[in-house]
């Protein structure tokens, strides 16, 4: 039996939310993400993401673009989605396949709390995904989850937020500009990207002991210059993200974005002690269009910008009961790393380091 095949025999029952806590099995290594795939464009990224051997997959929205209020329709597109055959060739070779939406696959571009048809649309997401019939997941408002993997010492953490269920309308500059993002900062204290209950459970997740977390927001959480969605555009939210990561000790954070149709490579102090990392990987098969490749200003990014077809990659080291590096990858459709970046886990650790575990 595969090593893959091993791992997500173990992890089958898995449920996503409080159960997750209780994971146990052979250590993570490799977790491969993405987003913005057209469901009626070729996608041949899947073969090097295959050859990539991940243990775990992660969508991060806009997994489809299904922009109607008619289930139908939607519901067809998700079926085209699982018949691509190197995502179909990915479900059948065992990796495990977690998900979060963005605003195309909930259902309208851009859109938030104000969409019609959420409740329905959540329904065919968990369909999609072949969510358990009692997964507390499914009598939810919005489709965030948690999920744990490894043994004790050597857990790694991946929380989904949902930000689109619960948002607050955004704010838009006046007058609108012709071409290019819109999307400005609004510090309205009872605008909301969560929700309360999502912030709730945010909270409780935080304080699970894990060697790493990782935290997949659809939209960008560091990059806050551009004109388009991201989590600056709402200031206290994401300050309220960062003092919530501060008061619950979440050492060895870093988040996973999707959303922009090009990847990058953010970092920022963000006040909690240690950096704070976003690696950004979006399209997989609709990459920016030209006339928008120099439209996104980020004094926070390492590196360059890449604007071709991609995934995103992360590798674990882990050495003496602990994990010891994590390696940041964004690759393209041929599996070479265009971007790439080593972060020791001594840099993540925060003010509460999480405990090692003596090897035996």
């Amino acid at each position: 039996m595969s090593r893959i095949a091993r791992f997500v025999l173990m992890f089958s029952a898995l449920l996503a939310c409080g159960c997750a806590a209780r994971a146990s099995g052979p250590e993570l290594t490799t977790i491969a993400f993405g987003s913005c795939a057209k469901q009626d464009r070729p996608q041949p990224i899947w073969d090097a993401v295959l050859a990539a051997r991940p243990q775990v997959w992660v969508w991060l929205g806009d997994n489809i673009y299904a922009d109607t209020e008619d289930m139908a329709v939607m519901a067809e597109k998700y079926r085209l989605m699982r018949e691509v055959p190197g995502y179909k060739r990915l479900r059948e070779s065992g990796v495990r396949i977690l998900a979060t939406w963005d605003d195309h696959d909930f259902g309208a571009n851009d859109a938030g709390a104000e969409y019609p048809k959420k409740v329905e649309s959540q329904k065919l997401f968990m369909d999609a995904f072949d969510e358990p019939a009692d997964s507390p997941r499914r009598k939810q408002q919005g489709v965030y989850a948690s999920y744990l993997f490894g043994p004790p010492g050597k857990q790694v953490q991946i929380i989904l937020l949902d930000t689109r269920y619960h948002r607050s309308p955004l704010k838009a500059m006046d007058p609108r500009p012709e071409r290019g993002g819109f999307w400005i900062s609004d510090p309205d204290p009872d605008k909301t990207f969560l929700g309360a209950e999502q912030w709730r459970w945010l909270e409780d997740q935080l304080k699970v002991p894990a060697q790493l977390r990782i935290i997949g927001s659809s939209i960008q959480f560091v990059s806050e210059e551009h004109n388009y969605e991201k989590w600056a555009n709402f200031p206290r939210e994401r300050e309220r993200l960062l003092g919530l990561m501060k008061k619950t000790g979440a050492a060895r954070t870093l988040f996973i974005s999707g959303d922009r149709h090009a990847a990058d490579l953010s970092k920022m102090d963000g006040g909690i002690g240690y950096p704070v990392w976003d690696l950004t990987s979006s399209s997989l098969n609709s990459p920016i269009r030209p006339e928008r490749r120099g439209d996104d200003p980020n004094r926070h990014r390492v590196g360059d910008r890449f604007v071709e077809a991609n995934f995103g990659l992360i590798a674990l080291e882990w050495a003496d009961g602990d994990l010891r590096s994590v390696r940041l990858e964004i690759r393209d459709e041929r599996g070479k790393a265009v971007i790439r970046q080593r972060i020791d886990a001594a840099e993540l650790q925060g003010a509460n380091p999480p405990q090692a575990v003596p090897a035996k």
